[in-house]
């Protein structure tokens, strides 16, 4: 991102583009919203949109990549809170239901946007990837924490439990999902800690 590390401010029109695509993107679709209709609701020239993005899949990116960066914070909260890696894993999932329980949650944006980009060279399908291999990468470091042994597929289970109550949390009652969530990764965590080296 440019600017990311000069310590420079993005514009205030760029911000307000992206606020503006993120709440559309992640309440509509990607596909479905044009960027005439950003550029209204952002009170933005179409120069203004063109000079900080040069095209629509640009503004998509910059809108992943900010839900990344705020779940890596989010994340990063968890893992560095000085926690026995139980509690750490613990911590992100509750943060994983807290996110569920917030008002307009519409699912996960990163499974969202690989359902309208399903080409997997695609720069978009790319970013979900990308963020994802992160994510499983984080848990599993916290898996072999807890018990080296069988780490990556126990972190694998988690994100299966993750992107289950992500989904659901969209379609029935975001209390239970919560709940139920909570109580597979309980579950999962117990399960990895008393497992045997081979």
């Amino acid at each position: 991102m440019a600017g990311s590390g000069s310590g420079v401010r993005p514009s205030e029109a760029r911000q307000r583009l992206l606020t503006t695509a993120t709440r559309i993107f992640y309440g509509e679709g990607i596909h479905s919203v044009g960027v005439d209709r950003i550029i209204a609701e952002a009170k933005v020239t179409r120069a203004t949109f063109y000079r900080h993005f040069p095209g629509k899949e640009d503004l998509v990116l910059a809108y992943l990549q900010a839900a990344d960066r705020a779940i890596r914070d989010q994340v990063a909260a968890a893992v560095t809170a000085g926690l026995p890696a139980p509690d750490a894993v613990r911590a992100i999932a509750e943060g994983i239901v807290r996110d569920i329980q917030s008002p307009g949650f519409r699912g996960c944006a990163f499974l969202n946007a690989v359902a309208e980009y399903p080409d997997p060279d695609h720069p978009v399908h790319q970013a979900v990837l990308t963020h994802r291999q992160w994510f499983l990468d984080t848990i599993s470091t916290l898996m072999a924490n807890i018990q080296e042994t069988e780490a990556e597929p126990a972190a694998r289970h988690f994100v299966m439990l993750r992107d289950g109550a992500m989904a659901a949390g969209c379609l029935f009652d975001r209390g239970l999902i919560g709940e139920t969530f909570l109580q597979g990764v309980e579950g999962l965590i117990g399960a990895h800690a008393t497992r045997q080296p081979a």
